[in-house]
């Protein structure tokens, strides 16, 4: 591929305190074989050497590396100030711990060129960790290839339409998230004009609150190969959020009801109904309540 014929893929790190593995990670993004990338960094006041490894690496390639300090007010705020300072027509993130396979971005653009309206593109990921204890055993296990465990979508390699994701019976079952994280995920930057920026409030859901609210409106793409690294280990802000037992699925779900009802499936609407639709959540809890009096 030629250059002069490649849009512009920013690539999107925000970063706190990332210096363990930030070196690998940045190597990874320098090393693409698609070439018209830049780096844009927003860094969340890291206290250690990340910002001189930034800048170290920043002197020895031409390119284009762009630093900018950010005030922190969560994760969601970083990773838009990330794709508020991008030039790029397409956002490729990748988190300070996790690394690109040096084709992820030449795969992911093949598909994002091949159609006018897909929105997002995604592929399996690799998990990476220092010792296998249980909890990786686990996560392993529950979260391994995404892509299968819708109940009647059969997601092969290409693109579908959106509304057929929310259609699906196992949208509202876990895993919750059926897509990945934004590391294993190459973003069309027009959506965000569209749909908006990630959520700030949420601490956890907000990769799949996204991904969500552009299914209504836009095709979305798969790649059937494993291209990015997603690294586990007891200091990344999932494993944070589950040690302060940080649970998003009420408000992930109202935000559905309020959102999205008239696309999912029977099943999946009439379960939110039960819970928050107004007349009907309140029969459901009188009936539970007269029926353990009974």
């Amino acid at each position: 591929m030629k250059t002069n014929s490649q849009p512009l893929v920013s690539i999107c790190i925000p970063t706190y305190n990332g210096e363990v593995y930030l070196s690998e990670c940045l190597d990874s993004a320098l090393c693409q074989t698609y070439t018209n990338i830049e780096l844009i960094i927003s860094d969340d006041a890291s206290t250690d050497n990340t910002l001189a490894i930034v800048n170290a690496v920043k002197a020895k390639t031409d390119i284009p590396i762009h630093i900018f300090n950010h005030s922190p007010n969560g994760i969601g705020a970083n990773w838009n100030n990330c794709i508020k300072h991008a030039n790029g027509a397409y956002i490729k993130f990748l988190f300070q711990d996790d690394v690109l396979v040096p084709n992820c971005i030449e795969k992911l653009m093949d598909v994002m060129l091949s159609e006018d309206n897909i929105a997002m593109v995604y592929a399996k990921r690799y998990f990476m960790y220092e010792k296998e204890t249980q909890h990786i055993l686990e996560f392993k296990k529950v979260y391994g290839e995404l892509h299968k465990y819708w109940s009647k979508l059969e997601v092969i390699e290409g693109v579908l339409n959106g509304k057929d994701y929310l259609k699906d019976n196992n949208f509202l079952n876990a895993p919750k998230n059926k897509i990945g994280e934004p590391t294993s995920v190459l973003l069309n930057k027009e959506c965000f004009k569209k749909v908006g920026y990630f959520n700030e409030e949420l601490k956890q859901a907000l990769d799949v609150e996204y991904w969500s609210r552009l299914m209504p409106y836009y095709d979305i793409g798969f790649v059937d190969e494993v291209l990015s690294s997603f690294r586990l280990h007891q200091a990344q802000a999932s494993a944070i959020n589950k040690s302060k037992k940080i649970n998003e699925s009420h408000t992930l779900h109202k935000i559905y009801y309020n959102k999205l009802l008239p696309y999912l499936h029977n099943d999946c609407r009439w379960k939110l109904m039960k819970k928050f639709h107004p007349i009907l959540s309140r029969l459901v809890k009188l009936k539970a309540k007269f029926g353990r009096n009974a």
